[in-house]
């Protein structure tokens, strides 16, 4: 199920199953508002049962490494060549003590590269058995491989804080995340939790404001009859 088709669905449950366009509630606040509840219902589940299922994983598919100085000051070298992703990590969920990146390695998305804290990398390296393997690390939202060898290209999945965010990574000549076509990464349990949530929480006072039906595409009742009467019997009286 692609976040259109549930945005939709969860507007016409505020609907009450009528079909219309005149409506003060946007489908991007939905979006909105489905994004963040999924985020946290994923970390209150880690926390719980900690297993991530494949559902909610995204791949960031082969991502390109550049050669570059270790110094993270623009006008100073250490001497020292790391490589590093182009581009950006998208912000990932907030599990426990962790961010939530499942794997990095290899582009056959099989053999892992230890992925260990940046202050940590000065030891590892003189570990007895792993120090000449590559080691992955974090700073800001790049990704940092040392000693990768002959590697240029890097395989990243995770649970992403936005899905919609692998919209700038491509995956199969075609962008990773399309809302119209992909699904969204959420198992189909979650999303009854979720209507409940935004129905019962945020849009409980904007779900039950009656919306402008004057002039708009739909029919109008009977006291809608009534209140244009009541108006029009109001002008008539003043000009006379």
């Amino acid at each position: 199920m692609t976040l259109n088709e549930i945005a939709y669905n969860l507007l016409n449950l505020i609907r009450g199953g009528r079909s219309g366009h005149d409506e003060h509630i946007s489908l991007d606040q939905l979006k909105f508002n489905i994004k963040y509840y999924r985020a946290m219902l994923i970390r209150r589940d880690f926390a719980r049962n900690g297993i991530v299922t494949r559902h909610l994983e995204q791949n960031l598919g082969c991502l390109k490494l550049k050669k570059m100085d270790s110094a993270q000051c623009c006008d100073f070298e250490t001497g020292c060549d790391i490589y590093r992703t182009v581009l950006k990590i998208p912000k990932t969920v907030r599990f426990s003590f962790k961010d939530a990146i499942t794997f990095v390695g290899h582009i056959n998305g099989t053999d892992p590269i230890t992925l260990v804290e940046a202050h940590m990398l000065k030891y590892v390296i003189y570990d007895r058995y792993t120090a000449h393997k590559p080691k992955a690390y974090m700073i800001g939202d790049y990704l940092y491989l040392y000693n990768p060898g002959d590697m240029e290209y890097i395989n990243i999945r995770g649970v992403f804080e936005n899905p919609e965010d692998l919209k700038a990574y491509s995956c199969d000549a075609g962008t990773c995340y399309d809302e119209s076509v992909t699904d969204f990464p959420i198992p189909m349990d979650m999303i009854s939790i979720i209507n409940q949530g935004i129905l019962q929480g945020e849009l409980q006072i904007l779900a039950s404001t009656v919306s402008d039906t004057i002039n708009d595409r739909s029919q109008g009742g009977a006291s809608d009859g009534i209140q244009s009467s009541g108006m029009n019997n109001t002008e008539s009286t003043e000009q006379q």
